[in-house]
């Protein structure tokens, strides 16, 4: 009985914790609504954005590159409007306390 109450909670634990790897809900239209790639690659570079690598990423386009201040970014991307869904500014090492 406890292995399985061990087993169970630790499942739990894990299913738990897996939201907080996966990728933004970025839509829920069909790809057949989506901007091409080379329109998503020409609206990021407009917002001031410089990718160093782009790719879809569930539902959503995702590049990796540097924000218009120069920072280094993962961005997500509403792949039908090309809005900004959720953006992380990568530390560089030598910024880590």
């Amino acid at each position: 009985m406890k292995n399985v109450l061990l087993l169970s909670t630790l499942a739990g634990a894990l299913f738990a914790a897996a939201p907080a790897f996966a990728s933004p809900e970025c839509t829920t239209e069909p790809k057949d609504k989506w901007l091409s790639e080379d329109a998503m690659k020409a609206k990021a570079t407009e917002l001031g954005y410089k990718a160093e690598v782009f790719k879809v990423e569930g539902n959503c386009y995702e590049i990796y590159g540097y924000n218009k201040d120069g920072k280094q970014v993962e961005v997500y991307f509403n792949p039908v409007s090309g809005a900004v869904v959720e953006e992380e500014i990568e530390e560089k090492k030598d910024e880590k306390k």
